[in-house]
């Protein structure tokens, strides 16, 4: 005969196991999210080892079996885009989400001009209004530093609505907005962003540790986290202190002191070289995408010309990752990673200067010869009082024009003048461009924002002259030219652009250093 006490035993027993082989998903797997379209699409998720899992979605299905370690794929073939319903996963147990729907997926990451919402950006109020785009969703990855790569994040995918759309990435939803209207697919956007971040947070550990460049901050780190407990002992102190006279002020009736800033870094992995990849990037690598979009750049205008190597770098780690990784991204070892050069910002200089900012979007310039990139140009939509500009309706239709010619078209403008090379010509430079085809002035004026300089390396503003292709530079003050440079500044006065209208990128013949 069973006791209670044995009955309860037995039932605990039987709760547990079930619990234990219960199918369990990662956060993007979720209600309403976007299926990659016309590929193999990765489902996952964990279950019992050597637990059989069937995953239907329309008319398709696949199986898989748990590894030692829990872990199944499963790889849903040639989706169609616009199919939509449930899609289930069953094993022990099943599971249902609801509202799933096939179109292009692409990945948003970069700073704050990434994370920047549609509720602070132009327009807002209409823009808000206007969001009814069942067939646009967008998942948030919750902000998380991690000290080793993580296998599941925080955040759930929501459809585009006047409700919730405020809160999504401006870029984001713009690029989404504009490709939806043009392929006539849904989109989904996988945002994940961290504003006052430099691209060292989101590269890959063991990339960084390789590297003779980039390895001293991860050796900086290790002597932050070494120093940690005493520079928290010290602040401690600080705020105890700081305590005392505060209320030695309330009783006098004096001004409280300032709080002392901090706590010190090093008590966890907020700071740390790679802790964005570990937490925000690594958990979605298994999920199938098009491509990425980038918007980042700020936190490393210092460092330019380390830049011009750490992002490609961090590109080829995510691709690398994409592909061994993560199983989702293996039929596409070089997916295209679209970006957006730096904004004008800052005062505006009257005469020809050095610019940290000028040489950040040069790097950017630079990584175009990576293969499947895109560059789209902002030089002409910052302000010079806010490194947020609000238009990100115009930077998500340039990144949309650039995936549009990379992966949808392939035939069509998405790029303003590019420089492509320099000829002296007696006193003159003849410049040539591609995607130059109708170049001029933006205002119908004359084209401003070249400067040319001698031997000296003393640069002045530059008179120019359009022919085709070309631009022919020249300067009175300058008889014997031998570089000349082009919007660069950290807010230039510039008007070049092609035909379509689109802006040419800032550039210089030379590579002087300050």
């Amino acid at each position: 005969m069973k006791t209670p006490a044995t009955s309860l035993f037995l039932a605990a027993t039987f709760f547990a196991a079930a619990a234990q082989a219960a199918i369990r998903l990662p956060a993007l797997i979720g209600d309403n999210m976007v299926l990659q379209a016309e590929t193999k699409t990765n489902v996952w998720g964990w279950a019992d080892p050597q637990e059989k899992v069937t995953v239907t979605f329309a008319d398709k299905k696949a199986e898989a079996t748990a590894g030692p370690d829990g872990k199944w794929n499963a790889r849903l073939a040639d989706l169609k885009a616009g199919t939509t319903g449930d899609l289930t996963i069953a094993g022990t147990n099943t599971i249902a989400l609801k509202n799933v729907i096939v179109g292009e997926v692409w990945v948003a990451s970069g700073q704050s001009n990434m994370e920047w919402v549609v509720a602070n950006s132009m327009n807002k109020e209409a823009e808000i209004a206007a969001a009814n785009f069942p067939q646009i969703r967008m998942f948030t990855v919750r902000k998380a530093a991690k000290a080793e790569p993580q296998d599941d994040c925080t955040g759930k995918w929501e459809v585009a609505t006047p409700e919730v759309v405020g809160r999504f990435s401006a870029v984001g939803y713009f690029f989404a907005r504009h490709l939806h209207e043009k392929l006539k697919q849904p989109v989904g956007i996988i945002h994940t962003s961290w504003g006052g971040t430099p691209a060292e947070y989101w590269t890959p550990k063991p990339v960084m540790e390789a590297d003779p460049d980039f390895k001293p901050a991860v050796e900086n780190w290790a002597k932050v986290v070494a120093n940690y407990p005493n520079a928290k002992a010290a602040w401690d102190a600080k705020i105890e202190e700081w305590k005392t006279a505060v209320e030695a002020a309330k009783t006098a009736g004096t001004p409280e002191p300032k709080k002392p800033a901090g706590p010190p870094r090093g008590g966890d992995a907020t700071g740390a070289p790679s802790s964005l990849y570990n937490g925000m990037i690594a958990p979605v690598v298994p999920y199938t995408i098009q491509g990425a979009i980038w918007y980042q750049g700020e936190s490393n205008a210092s460092s330019a010309r380390l830049y011009r190597k750490l992002f490609p770098t961090m590109i080829m780690s995510w691709r690398r990752a994409w592909m061994n990784g993560g199983l989702a991204g293996s039929e596409m070892p070089e997916f295209p990673f679209l970006f957006v050069q730096l904004a004008n910002f800052k005062a505006r200089s009257e005469q020809p200067t050095e610019s940290d900012w000028a040489e950040l979007r040069e790097a950017q310039l630079m990584t175009l010869e990576m293969p499947h990139t895109g560059m789209a140009v902002a030089i002409d939509i910052g302000d010079a009082n806010d490194i947020h500009p609000k238009n990100k309706q115009e930077v998500g239709r340039r990144l949309a024009l650039a995936a549009e010619s990379t992966v949808y078209f392939q035939d069509q403008e998405y790029s303003g003048p590019i420089y492509s090379g320099a000829q002296a010509e007696d006193a003159k430079i003849r410049l040539s461009f591609r995607n130059a085809e109708g170049m001029k002035s933006k205002d119908g004026g004359p084209v401003k924002g070249f400067a040319i300089a001698g031997e000296d390396r003393v640069f002045k503003w530059a008179e120019v002259e359009i022919q085709g292709d070309h631009v022919l530079v020249s300067s009175k003050e300058i008889p014997k030219p031998v570089a000349v440079r082009y919007a660069w500044a950290d807010n230039p006065e510039c008007n070049l652009v092609n035909a379509a209208g689109l802006p040419a990128s800032p550039f210089r013949t030379d590579d002087w250093q300050k």
